[in-house]
């Protein structure tokens, strides 16, 4: 019975005490605590970087398109020389892997 009354006398204390542990647990460790801030932080930054990694593929691909629907001769010749292996009788092909 001492047991039950001490903790009728001091449970205002133990409610603030369970409080501040269920407070301070769910800030460190919970779906929207500390540790998942910085998950979330590392996730964006990849993300920003992929973005900004297929952006520069985006304005190489289109400045690509550009120069073959302009009808550049010089990025045409690259083009047919490249796919089909072509070359001139005095020109020698060296395939690099």
């Amino acid at each position: 019975m001492n047991l039950i009354e001490s903790l009728k006398k001091r449970k205002f204390l133990l409610f603030n005490i369970f409080i501040t542990l269920y407070i301070g647990i769910n800030l460190i460790g919970g779906d929207r605590g500390l540790i998942s801030y910085f998950d979330k932080k590392q996730t964006l930054q990849e993300l920003v970087e992929k973005e900004n990694t297929l952006t520069k593929e985006l304005k190489n691909l289109n400045h690509k398109i550009s120069l073959i629907n302009k009808n550049d001769p010089d990025y045409l010749d690259m083009l047919y020389r490249e796919k089909f292996k072509y070359g001139t009788n005095d020109e020698i092909i060296i395939i690099l892997r």
